[in-house]
């Protein structure tokens, strides 16, 4: 059988850079049951109410949705249950030490596969406030418009 490699997206979590400043990124690894990777194999998971939290030296993410198996038995997994994140200890620490400053959270980004193994970006993030979701949102739309414009007058001087 051949090995698996490349890049696989699963689920991604568009919502946690809406409502949250993203101040740093790690890829860990998942410690998953053989029905949890058959149904994420599927495509099938949910991060939207998922987070991060740090226990006695050892990282946990928490209300990540992967749904049973469908062709799994008394063996099948809970839905929502708490997995454990595979980090470098170096990681870790710096985690527990930028994670205990106020308002800092640590956010599930996209689950995906790579080379054949389950694996999750996480973020270090710090909650939005109202006003600067409404700023982000405008500068999305003054991008998306200037880039109307820039386009149509290239449309123009090539017709002419």
């Amino acid at each position: 059988m051949a090995k698996e490699t490349g890049h696989k997206l699963i689920a991604q979590n568009k919502k946690a850079r809406h409502d949250y400043h993203i101040l740093d990124t790690y890829e860990a690894g998942l410690v998953l049951t053989g029905t949890e990777v058959k149904s994420l194999r599927l495509g099938r998971a949910s991060l939207v109410d998922g987070f991060g939290q740090l226990d006695g030296g050892e990282a946990w993410l928490h209300n990540v949705h992967i749904p049973e198996y469908t062709q799994g038995t008394w063996t099948n997994h809970a839905a929502r249950r708490k997995r454990k994140l595979l980090l470098h200890r170096d990681e870790i620490e710096k985690l527990v030490k930028k994670s205990q400053e106020t308002g800092h959270t640590i956010v599930p980004l996209q689950l995906y596969f790579k080379d054949g193994r389950a694996k999750v970006e996480i973020a270090l993030a710090k909650g939005k406030k109202e006003y600067d979701k409404r700023q982000t949102l405008r500068e999305k739309q003054d991008r998306r418009e200037s880039d109307r414009a820039i386009s149509a007058a290239k449309r123009r001087e090539r017709g002419r």
